[in-house]
Order: C-alpha cells, then structure tokens, then sequence
C-alpha cells in the first residue's frame, strides 16, 4: 500500500494527470482522446503484438474514434519491461504485456498468465471468468492504480529450444536459458542458470551463445522468430506455462475517467482479443511444426524423470513460505488452486476422454 500512495503522488505531469485536470460533472473527460498503450511486444512480433493492436483498434472502433488508442511498441516510448511503471506513474495510459514479467511487484501477477505446473487456456477461463480470477486481478490492480483484464493468450508454450538433447534432471545443471516467471525461478531449483530477456533480445543472445537455450510461445511464434536457424532440439510440451494469459492494464485515473459506456467497451475489447488471440496460435501451431520439422527440427519431449523434477520444484515455488506469508498472494494461490482442481476433474470425465477414444477410433 505504500508504493500505491507513492505512485498517485508520483502520478504528476504525465497523462493520467493531465486527464485528470480536465475532468467535468459528472466526473467523465469530455470530448475525443488519445490514449497511449506501450506493451512488452516488438512491433510485428506474431500472435503477441496482434493482440495489443486488436485491442487498440477494437475500442478506437468501438468508440467511432472518441478514444483513439496509440499503440508504442517496446522501445518506442519505453524499454519492455518498464511499461507497469509507465502507466502507473502517468507516463502512458494503458499497458498489454504479460503479467508475469511484474512478480517483481507483487508475485500474485504470475497466476494472470501462467504458473508451472498450473492451468491450461480453458481451465484459465473458468476461474477468470466464472471462478472469482478476475476480481482477483482487480483487487492486485488497486493496490498499483491499475485496471487490467485478460487479453490475450498463447495457449499452451512449449519446452523450449536446446543444442543438445535432454535425457535427465541433471541436463539443466549450469545450463544458461530464458525463462521468465515462476517458471523460471523452478527451473532454476534444478541448477539452470536463468535469464529474463524481452522477446526482442532472444535471438542475438541464443546466436552468441549467451544462453543454451530458451523458450519463446510455441511453433508459430517461435519459427518467426528463427530459433530454429540456431538448434534443431524442440521440446513441444512445457512445465512452466501451460496457458499464458496476456493482460491489458489501465491507470484506474484514467479509467475513472471514462464514460460508463467506454468503460465496458475497454472490458469487452479486452475479453473478446483474449479469445480471438488464444484461436489464433492454436490454428497456426499445427502447420508451423510441420514446417520446422521439414526443416531438421527434432520435435521431442522430457522423459518422465524430468516431468517429476519439474513438478518437485514447481510446488516448492508455488508454497514458497514468504509468498504464501502474503495475504493477498495466499487468496489468489488458494481461489487458483481449487478452480484447476474443479476444472480438471470435469475436463478428465468429459473433453479428456472423449479426445482420446476420438483419436484412438479415427486414428
């Protein structure tokens, strides 16, 4: 609470003041705006930079231009990881980027996008949704001046990219690899030497030999991004984020000062770019591996033993005792943890066995 009564002194001179300046009965800014949306993307990077352009366009639209969002890519007004600092500072209005880069703030961002071990995309929904998350992640978001909503996903990320094969646990003692979040921190339980690099840094430092590998999102994103031109070693399924939730985050001043009706457009555009962005990873996964295959990519997964290591550390991680010494990290960790629970219980009964008698009967 002390860093939110710092940044809403702090908030002077930027843009969430100045609208705050302007503001007329009943309280609502008047007029056509801009609002400036930094995000942690380079500008074009596939599937993660569509969903924070979708969401700028979609209420420009939605709004016949009273609100025009004006999309900085990372780097263009702010470095990748300082954009939650710009929009609760004032600096810029809105934030899209993936709430895990910010555990630094408070760890309860890490469940907005994806813990290891947790849920995948639909199971996420449910609890968003339907299961108290989303009051959650408002409640994290006033203690920053925030308001966020999901808006975007990934889907499922694979394991990541590697020179050589991984055959146990002890393959990852002193390997040098990307990984953000909690994720990272359980891989780095099993002796990896874990780095947090923005997406726009990963190529150069996997070509210089600077990491030993690295995860990204998945076929799609990852072949775009030409991992591949440097290893051939893919492991398709990963423990770290089985979903990956992407935010749109508002300074709440700014919120505030928006009509009722532009209000529920910001939440609609939000929702409605989480599931277009989620469809449209999962319909390109499929045909980018078989390209990245054709092209010498060895598509592979962990042996078990290396699930068990990943599962050991992920719990030690999740139920660290200094997190789960936080009331508010405790809350969230306790809500997730029953929704997944209750969601793959159904899941197993229902769309889990019905998948596998489908694949097994059409082959």
């Amino acid at each position: 609470m002390d860093r939110r009564s710092f940044l809403t002194k702090a908030a002077v001179g930027g843009t969430a003041a100045a609208a705050a300046t302007t503001l007329a009965a009943p309280l609502y800014a008047q007029g056509n705006r801009t609002l400036t949306l930094v995000t942690t993307w380079p500008r074009g990077f596939a599937g993660v930079h569509d969903a924070a352009q979708r969401c700028a366009d979609t209420i420009t639209a939605m709004t016949d231009g009273q609100l025009t969002v004006d999309l900085k890519a990372a780097g263009e007004l702010v470095g990748a990881f300082e954009v939650f600092d710009a929009v609760t500072s004032g600096q810029a209005d809105m934030y899209h980027g993936a709430d895990y880069y910010f555990v630094g703030q408070h760890p309860g961002y890490a469940y907005f996008t994806g813990v290891p071990m947790g849920m995948v995309s639909q199971e996420l929904a449910n609890w968003y949704y339907h299961g108290g998350g989303q009051e959650l992640h408002d409640e994290l978001g006033q203690i920053f001046g925030l308001k966020s909503f999901l808006a975007g996903n990934t889907g499922a990320q694979c394991g990541g990219w590697f020179r050589q094969e991984i055959k146990g646990p002890e393959d990852f003692n002193g390997l040098k690899f990307r990984m953000p979040g909690l994720g990272g921190e359980a891989l780095g339980k099993l002796g990896a030497s874990v780095q947090n690099l923005p997406g726009g840094e990963i190529y150069q430092a996997l070509a210089s030999g600077a990491l030993d590998g690295t995860e990204w999102i998945g076929p799609w994103a990852d072949e775009k991004a030409g991992f591949q031109e440097i290893t051939k070693f893919y492991y398709t399924a990963g423990f770290h984020e089985p979903t990956a939730g992407l935010s749109l985050a508002m300074n709440r001043e700014v919120f505030d000062s928006l009509t009722p009706g532009q209000q529920k457009i910001y939440e609609i555009a939000c929702g409605e770019a989480h599931q277009w962005n989620l469809a449209q990873f999962l319909a390109n996964n499929s045909a980018a591996l078989a390209r990245l295959q054709a092209a010498g990519v060895k598509a592979l997964t962990f042996p078990d033993s290396v699930w068990d290591a990943f599962g050991k550390a992920s719990n030690e991680v999740l139920t660290d005792p200094t997190r789960m010494s936080d009331e508010l990290y405790k809350k969230i960790y306790d809500s997730y943890m029953a929704s997944m629970r209750a969601s793959s219980a159904w899941d197993k009964l229902s769309d889990g066995a019905y998948t596998a008698q489908r694949d097994r009967v059409l082959g």
